[in-house]
């Protein structure tokens, strides 16, 4: 990988630079929630919560994929079983919404719900009514995942939602800050490509990493 083409060292430098856009001292007061939309972003939650101190937790979701194309997600499902639909692609490769139903049931209860067990003995994501949430990722390319937690957060009734991520794509940010209180971000730009090309090291989050990061 051209080092010269990437914005990030990694997700602690990606993290450190995304402070720097972050009203610190507000989140220290009013106590925000921070809640990770990927593991990436778990890790960067990680790295920005070194001195900050507060809550935090992991939304699991879950991808539902082309038939034919297993790099191709169609929509997206969370673990309170809220589903988004790029009805586009959908209908591009003349997918049925029976497929695209039954799919996000089957991740739900084959994935989702191994991932709550594991990571969290089994306990649903908390009550956040009234808290202020702050909704944290590594990147975006769809946007599934990060309009799925927006969405699911909103039906649990929050004080406010934020948004914080290091790279967005320009459409993508457009698109998502009608949704939210405000998006806190390092760069968008208008041609975005796979979130790994922003990074010098991308390297995959163990499992142990995860445990790691939410039992701190």
């Amino acid at each position: 990988m051209n080092s010269s083409k990437c914005m990030f060292k990694d997700r602690r430098d990606a993290a450190m630079k995304l402070k720097e856009q972050l009203p610190v001292e507000q989140m220290k007061r009013d106590k925000w929630h921070l809640v990770a939309v990927s593991s990436g972003g778990l890790e960067i939650i990680h790295h920005l919560n070194e001195r900050l101190q507060l809550e935090k937790d992991f939304l699991f979701s879950a991808g539902i994929y082309a038939p034919k194309n297993p790099t191709c997600e169609l929509a997206r499902v969370s673990e309170h079983e809220e589903l988004v639909i790029n009805d586009r692609l959908v209908e591009a490769f003349d997918i049925t919404y029976d497929y695209i139903y039954g799919e996000a049931s089957r991740k739900h209860e084959e994935k989702i719900l191994s991932y709550m067990y594991k990571y969290r003995k089994g306990e649903h994501f908390e009550d956040v009514q009234g808290k202020i949430i702050m909704l944290i990722d590594e990147g975006a390319e769809s946007g599934l995942k990060m309009v799925g937690a927006i969405k699911t957060i909103l039906a649990l009734k929050p004080k406010a939602i934020y948004v914080a991520i290091p790279v967005i794509p320009l459409d993508l940010l457009d698109g998502l800050e009608p949704l939210v209180d405000e998006v806190f971000y390092v760069s968008a730009p208008d041609d975005y490509r796979d979130t790994g090309s922003y990074y010098e090291t991308f390297k995959a989050v163990s499992d142990e990493d995860i445990e790691t990061y939410l039992g701190e």
